[in-house]
């Protein structure tokens, strides 16, 4: 993992590169970043920090319940090989399908509030979680196992001292990698009759005022939301799983 400086070095890099292009261009449809800096702070006096709140909010919630349903059936199948046959048919049909197209089915079922975003992002994180964390699961190897049980765990040591630090490391891995997209799906599903949400303050600052500093600064406030999603996820790992960063 890259450290702090290299990661603010590369922020600066960028934030020059974006500077440039802007006086180049010379078009409002790409303000300076100094300008879209001024937009956020303006933004924030206003109604930007409920739209934040309200995506935020939607996201970590998504995470938290993909992460206690589908950790606990990951480790449940990789487990037990015949619930694995039972269930692999169903997951091997579900997990192709690209979630995005399950919006309308979503909003006539639980309508247009909270509920139908929360569980569009969900069910992405779900099959995402839930693969890897089997493939840990199933992954262990059964001298490890012999191990621990020969020094008298039970099922409960077993789970705690093996099954769960052994997955936890793919449990954080499938969030990481789902961040960006479950990000970019909460901007589309945000579109779809709502008053709060960075996804809807993006669109109406873009379609209906024509503020396009307002507009860039939704998105690099919902780019800054991802990334922070990921670096919790970054410390969390170097917290919970410090056996993997030991020389």
């Amino acid at each position: 993992m890259p450290r702090r400086g290299e990661v603010l070095l590369a922020m600066g890099v960028l934030l020059v590169l974006w500077h440039i292009l802007a006086a180049l261009v010379q078009r409002p449809i790409l303000p300076a970043p100094f300008t879209v800096g001024i937009a956020l702070v303006r933004g924030f006096q206003g109604e930007l920090g409920w739209h934040f709140l309200a995506s935020a909010g939607r996201v970590i919630i998504s995470i938290l319940l993909s992460i206690a349903t589908a950790a606990p059936l990951g480790l449940l199948l990789g487990l037990s090989p015949g619930l694995h046959r039972l269930v692999s048919p169903f997951l091997y049909l579900l997990y192709p399908i690209p979630k995005v197209v399950l919006v309308p089915i979503l909003i006539l079922f639980f309508g247009v509030g909270d509920l139908a975003k929360i569980l569009l992002i969900y069910l992405i994180l779900f099959f995402q979680i839930l693969v890897l964390v089997r493939d840990a699961a199933a992954g262990l190897r059964p001298e490890l196992l012999l191990s621990v049980r020969s020094l008298g765990a039970g099922r409960r040591a077993l789970f705690w001292f093996v099954y769960l630090p052994a997955s936890l490391p793919a449990i954080l891995t499938a969030v990481r990698q789902s961040i960006g997209t479950a990000v970019a799906v909460l901007y589309l599903s945000e579109l779809l009759a709502t008053r709060y949400g960075l996804g809807y303050y993006i669109y109406i600052q873009a379609s209906t005022f024509f503020d396009y500093p307002a507009m860039y600064g939704g998105i690099v406030l919902m780019s800054g939301m991802g990334l922070a999603l990921y670096l919790v996820v970054d410390a969390l790992e170097r917290r919970w799983c410090r056996w993997q960063f030991t020389s």
